[in-house]
């Protein structure tokens, strides 16, 4: 038997639990140390905030800053031309920055509290569920830009379809926090998961149709038929399709393919949590 099997047996004193019953305390520790989540989601806002020396507001510049920079290489550089392309990216980019944030604090979530694993029992689950809600700040105050661009440039395209904008982040949080999960647990055993990783959302974002449209993906699969493949198993694909249609587009987003995603990210955050519970044990042996 591994190391991890006998920490596993030693920990829950008899056979190893099944699938269910893992996801089961998962899940219940999750809901019942819910006041400790609130707690570290407000400890790490507090923390970003004090340690730049513009605090917050940063994350109001930060995807404004990103929008100006891809409007210049697009735009400006490349010659490509889109129609109010300020507001096309930005709807792209408030939500990546959210998932992309939230996925690199929750890799470090549970190594960066070595010292107090070590010394308290607790259900570290709720590590990485924290750093995954406090990115929920980025894209709330994200909105305050959105807000400012739509009514100041783009007021035509303001439209009661923004009201869904809840609707997709809660199927974008779904998704993201089966992702930063389990990367937290593996980054405990494998240190370099945060440099991949980054490497890998950089790669994503482009892959996906954050900084270009359908029809430009459509155009390149006729070409490139292994193209379609890659997009089509994009969940960012679905989910920039849906806030570019209540933002840009002013349109119901598309609520089917929204449920299939949303159906397929539930399997993946049982999956995520089941891997997190059979590693937990041994995080204070590892660490």
């Amino acid at each position: 038997m591994t190391s991890s099997g006998l920490v596993l047996r030693a920990t829950y004193g008899g056979p190893r639990p099944s699938a269910l019953t893992l996801v089961r305390q998962g899940l219940e520790e999750t809901w019942s140390r819910r006041r400790l989540t609130r707690y570290l989601v407000g400890a790490d806002l507090h923390k970003k905030g004090a340690d730049t020396l513009l605090g917050n507001v940063w994350w109001i510049l930060d995807p404004l800053l990103q929008m100006v920079v891809y409007v210049i290489l697009v735009s400006l550089l490349l010659g490509r031309t889109t129609e109010d392309y300020p507001l096309f990216v930005f709807a792209a980019i408030l939500p990546w920055k959210w998932f992309s944030s939230a996925v690199n604090d929750a890799i470090l979530s549970v190594v960066a509290r070595e010292r107090i694993i070590k010394q308290v029992h607790f259900p570290k689950i709720v590590l990485p569920v924290a750093a995954t809600m406090s990115g929920i700040a980025n894209f709330a105050f994200g909105l305050i830009p959105l807000v400012a661009l739509m009514v100041l440039f783009y007021s035509d395209r303001l439209s009661v379809f923004l009201l869904t904008l809840p609707i997709i982040a809660a199927v974008q949080l779904v998704f993201t926090l089966g992702v930063a999960i389990l990367l937290s647990a593996v980054n405990v055993f494998y240190r370099d998961v945060g440099n991949v990783a980054r490497h890998i959302l950089r790669l994503w974002f482009y892959l996906s149709p954050g900084l270009y449209s359908v029809e430009q993906v459509t155009k390149l699969v006729e070409k490139y038929p292994a193209a379609g493949v890659v997009y089509g198993l994009n969940p960012f694909t679905v989910i920039f399709e849906a806030y570019r249609a209540a933002i840009y587009d002013g349109k119901l987003p598309n609520f089917v393919g929204l449920a299939v995603l949303l159906g397929g990210s539930f399997l993946v955050l049982f999956a995520c949590i089941y891997g997190f519970k059979r590693l937990e044990p041994a995080f204070a042996k590892v660490l």
